[in-house]
């Protein structure tokens, strides 16, 4: 169980930020890993707030995460194994699947069925 609990403030620019605060106040200094694909993020920062028991936590997203498909980045406490947080990129064709492309391609039909109800309705009266 981990001593940390970490929030997302934002993403921007290529760079996903968070707040790390300390659930115990014997947490000590904390250890932030972040893998793609099993692999390390490098380039990862963790600096102290002005406040006692709060870090900014920076990961750059590299450019070979960059690309067709889905991108999950696990943030993980190094010391106690688990995960704090993750997210997710997805981009090019795998949205093509995206419930948000299901959800316009039903809007255009309906607005297909409505166009056609009322134009049959015009015909037969």
């Amino acid at each position: 169980m981990s001593q940390f609990e970490l929030t997302k403030t934002r993403f921007r620019e290529g760079v996903w930020e968070g707040l790390l605060t300390t659930k115990a106040k014997d947490a000590g200094s904390p250890e932030i890993a972040v893998t793609l694909r099993d692999q390390p993020v490098r380039g990862v920062t963790v600096s102290q707030t002005s406040q006692a028991g709060r870090w900014v936590v920076e990961i750059p997203v590299p450019l070979d995460a960059l690309g067709d498909g889905v991108q999950t980045f696990l943030i993980l406490d190094a010391n106690a194994e688990t995960v704090l947080d993750s997210f997710t990129l997805i981009a090019g064709e795998v949205l093509g699947d995206d419930i948000r492309a299901e959800v316009e391609l039903l809007r255009a039909e309906l607005d297909m069925l409505k166009r056609a109800f009322r134009r049959h309705c015009l015909e037969t009266t």
